[in-house]
């Protein structure tokens, strides 16, 4: 029918007519003949307003099945500047019921997508201008809050209950400054279902702007009962900056407000949603607000999530003194030594004066905790440090320095000290290590490990004879801390003072001092670095103390040493071994000693074996190790224990075992 009255000779309602004819082809699934008719009315050079409505209701539908929602959003709003009325005259009876879903669902997300500013980075207010004939020409269309308006208008006569509707009208009137209209219209909602977030968030807004803090409040506490915090970030960007601000800084005041009274989990809780809308008005970035919700987060317990916030921080301010202390004191709740200690390290190097109260505000407990790992890790990097002579550690020796002077205002314990003078030792300030030594310690120093650091000191005015004497006290206490101290003292002083502390320990031996001497004896070892002549001297003495086992530990270093000696000092080693071996009653390893003793120097093992064990003791363990071989049917060493056993004295009980030998194994060759 539409095509024979636009074939006719009398041309009347041609818009009418070609509107009419698309939106049978649009029913008729022909999409691209239905658009050529809507482009003909909508660029007609006089078009009739209530066909161009039609074209552009129609052109609408065709951009949603092409997937442009913001150009089928462009056209209803245009439609809708045009005629209103007509517009929602067209969409009911035109649009088929099977697509207006669809229609109502795009415009609602388009709509909020222009009032979030989200199709135009740049600006408040885009314009959209299209260079063509027809109604646009005369329509300079800016997509901001009153075309949004006039969408929202359309969208609520559509469908009066749809509350999606009713809220983007209210925010498109919040923008257009209609800020008592978009009240009534969400109270409205509100009224309709008290807990929808959504219109909660708006109307705490709205409320906090126009001065009813009260209000604000309650809806505040009613929107974080709701559980739905996610529904603000769609909000914040529609809120002007001004009102953004405004938020936040309420929500933060608040939740100040609340940590300052009651402590309970509740009200916790409560401070940390208030914080978290005071973040998200900000742009997700508060600094301040983080730190105090990161703090909340540790005192419920809840610590991987107090991290998170911190690393947020930290994120944005690596030196930030606050978070990295914070992290380091949430570590310490979960007992991550590393961690903790890592970031109260770098919290100090930034700023100790603001660490160092966060530290001493702990409970006794934690503030033991913190110490002792501190110290425990400024230890093991000082000896490592010490050890390996790093020329380049200076950036680590400072943080070190850093690290003991905070130690030492921390608690003033003795260790702190201590400590806190090795690192001004390592570092070279040798006169302040002093000063500092005195000062806490006292000029003659009661504390053995001060008064050894006091001695080291003075070895740099070459005073080897007077620091001997407490760097022995050290040595029986604290051989490791030594070995640590040595290391501040040149190769030639080390020989010095290893020769002092030999010849003082000799002295003290021989009036039967051995205690005292073992710790000379120790100095001389440890400078001398494992002398095999100290070492002898010191597990000799070892000996007179009973304590076997160490001794044999330096004799058996003696042994390993063996090269160049001669075999005479071999022979005297392996019998020491072999007497320690037998005090420790390992008989077969001490009988193998003493075989090789005599293999190497027979008339000096004779002889040693003579004083101290004795023969006749010695031959019976060569013949109970020997009568074992035999019963273990080992002839061949049975053979040459028995042998040398007999070289020590001629007993009959070997002599026997020798006989039995001889017969039991007459078919072996035995040399």
């Amino acid at each position: 029918v539409c095509e024979q009255l636009l074939a006719a000779e009398q041309n009347t309602y041609h818009n009418t007519l070609l509107a009419l004819r698309g939106f049978c082809s649009l029913h008729a699934q022909d999409h691209h003949r239905a658009l050529q008719d809507f482009q003909r009315v909508i660029e007609h050079d006089s078009p009739h307003p209530n066909s161009c409505i039609k074209a552009l209701c129609g052109r609408g539908l065709i951009r949603i099945s092409g997937g442009s929602n913001y150009l089928t959003a462009l056209d209803y709003i245009t439609a809708c500047q045009l005629k209103l009325d007509e517009t929602i005259f067209t969409i009911k009876s035109y649009v088929p019921w099977n697509q207006r879903g669809l229609l109502l669902k795009v415009l609602q997300e388009e709509g909020q997508m222009m009032l979030q500013k989200k199709r135009y980075p740049g600006g408040s207010s885009a314009s959209f201008q299209k260079k063509q004939k027809g109604p646009c020409t005369f329509l300079t269309l800016k997509v901001d809050a009153p075309g949004v308006f006039q969408l929202a208008s359309l969208l609520v006569e559509l469908d009066s209950s749809d509350e999606a509707s009713r809220i983007l009208c209210a925010d498109a009137l919040y923008q257009m400054g209609r800020g008592e209209e978009a009240h009534k219209m969400l109270s409205l909602a509100l009224s309709r279902n008290p807990q929808r977030a959504p219109v909660l968030a708006r109307l705490a807004l709205l409320q906090l702007k126009r001065g009813f803090v009260n209000d604000g409040n309650q809806l505040l506490r009613r929107l974080i009962r709701t559980g739905d915090s996610s529904c603000l970030l769609p909000v914040l960007d529609i809120f002007q900056d001004e009102d953004r601000e405004l938020l936040q800084s309420h929500c933060r005041w608040r939740a100040l407000a609340i940590l300052k009274g009651k402590q309970e989990g509740a009200a916790i809780k409560e401070a940390i949603a208030h914080l978290s809308f005071a973040i998200l008005a900000a742009g997700g970035y508060a600094e301040d607000c983080l730190l105090t919700r990161a703090r909340c987060y540790g005192r419920l317990g809840q610590m991987k999530t107090a991290i998170f916030d911190f690393n947020a921080v930290l994120k944005e301010d690596p030196r930030n003194v606050q978070a990295l202390s914070g992290r380091g004191f949430v570590h310490l709740a979960l007992r991550q030594q590393k961690e903790a200690v890592q970031d109260l390290i770098s919290a100090l190097k930034v700023e100790a004066g603001a660490v160092i109260p966060a530290i001493l505000s702990l409970k006794p407990e934690a503030q033991g905790l913190v110490t002792g790992w501190l110290l425990q890790h400024g230890r093991a990097t000082l000896s490592e440090l010490m050890a390996t002579k790093d020329l380049l550690g200076e950036e680590t020796l400072g943080d070190l320095l850093t690290m003991a002077k905070a130690l030492t205002k921390i608690c003033r314990a003795a260790q702190h000290h201590i400590f806190y003078t090795d690192v001004l030792m390592a570092n070279g300030r040798h006169q302040e290590a002093l000063k500092h030594l005195q000062e806490a310690f006292g000029h003659c120093p009661a504390e053995d490990f001060a008064r050894a650091r006091l001695a080291v000191l003075q070895l740099q005015s070459r005073n080897v004879a007077g620091a001997a004497a407490p760097l022995s006290v050290l040595a029986r206490r604290d051989e490791k801390d030594l070995a640590f101290l040595l290391n501040f003292i040149d190769t030639k002083q080390q020989q010095h003072l290893a020769q002092a502390a030999a010849q003082e320990g000799k002295v003290l031996m021989k009036g039967h001092d051995h205690q005292q001497a073992l710790g000379y004896h120790s100095l001389a070892v440890l400078a001398s670095r494992d002398s095999p002549r100290y070492l002898r001297r010191r597990a000799a003495c070892l000996m007179h103390l009973k304590k076997y086992e160490k001794a044999l530990k330096d004799m058996d270093k003696v042994i390993q040493g063996h090269g160049c000696n001669s075999p005479k000092t071999q022979a005297g080693d392996h019998c020491c071994q072999g007497f320690l071996l037998l005090a420790l009653a390992q008989e077969e390893a001490a009988v193998q000693h003493y075989v090789q003793a005599l293999q190497l120097d027979e008339p000096l093992a004779l002889g040693t074996i003579t004083d101290c064990p004795g023969r006749e003791s010695l031959t019976k363990t060569f013949h109970k190790i020997a009568q074992y071989n035999f019963e273990k049917q080992r002839y061949e060493e049975a053979w040459k224990i028995t042998d040398y056993g007999l070289k020590i004295d001629k007993s009959s009980e070997l002599q026997k075992l020798k006989a039995r030998l001889k017969r039991e194994a007459s078919s072996c060759s035995i040399h």
